[in-house]
């Protein structure tokens, strides 16, 4: 399968460097481009990409409400964006996750970490920048968690994927980690979701640090 992707980003530059690293894989194409906000919905809406690489700030609209509109609550069939950014800006990852974004990059990541983000959206998995995820999650945690901790009623299990997933780990590094199946990972994933009310992993995660997860020994 090729995996068919949007770039979105108002510098030419960083859409050239971009395009030139992913069309080198062989299951990667860059199918549209975009130079500002409305041309990325436009295109997105049009193409309908297996993945949308959307930078934040851009003409016309930035890529955190282009996210909203194509993946947010509400949206009947959310698409699959990760955005990348120079700014990690602890507003724009909040807004970027709350926006629906499967993943969140810095633009100097590096090309490995953004094919893998990639790779991770077209498989429901979410990556977040490493520099980034656990000091930026931390201090949104700091000034967000409740006065009182509600688990959800999660089970033992439950709570050990959901540390895990807040550390970042895909689900094939989760199952061996736990030493279970990759479907027993995938079901408990979901009963997660439903219980903490996070519509896909880097909620989870979000959902984690706001708890006070991530502070305690286990």
């Amino acid at each position: 399968m090729t995996i068919r992707v949007l770039l979105a980003d108002d510098q030419q530059m960083v859409r050239t460097g971009f395009r030139l690293i992913l069309n080198a894989e062989p299951d990667i194409e860059v199918v549209a481009e975009a130079a500002d906000g409305l041309e990325a919905l436009r295109l997105a809406q049009e193409h309908r990409p297996d993945v949308s690489l959307l930078d934040i700030r851009m003409p016309g609209l930035d890529g955190l409400e282009v996210t909203r509109r194509l993946a947010g609550p509400g949206v009947a069939e959310p698409a699959r964006v990760v955005v990348v950014t120079t700014f990690d800006l602890d507003e724009y990852v909040d807004a970027a996750l709350r926006g629906g974004a499967l993943g969140f990059l810095l633009k100097d990541a590096g090309p490995a970490l953004l094919l893998e983000a990639v790779r991770a959206a077209v498989r429901g998995d979410a990556l977040v920048s490493p520099q980034i995820t656990t000091r930026l999650l931390r201090h949104f945690a700091g000034r967000r968690r409740p006065s009182a901790r509600d688990d959800h009623e999660l089970s033992p299990r439950e709570l050990d994927i959901v540390r895990a997933v807040a550390t970042g780990l895909t689900n094939a590094e989760l199952a061996r980690k736990l030493f279970i199946s990759l479907g027993t990972v995938k079901s408990h994933l979901a009963s997660v979701q439903t219980k903490v009310q996070a519509r896909n992993r880097v909620e989870i995660a979000a959902w984690a640090f706001r708890q006070g997860l991530m502070d305690e020994p286990h």
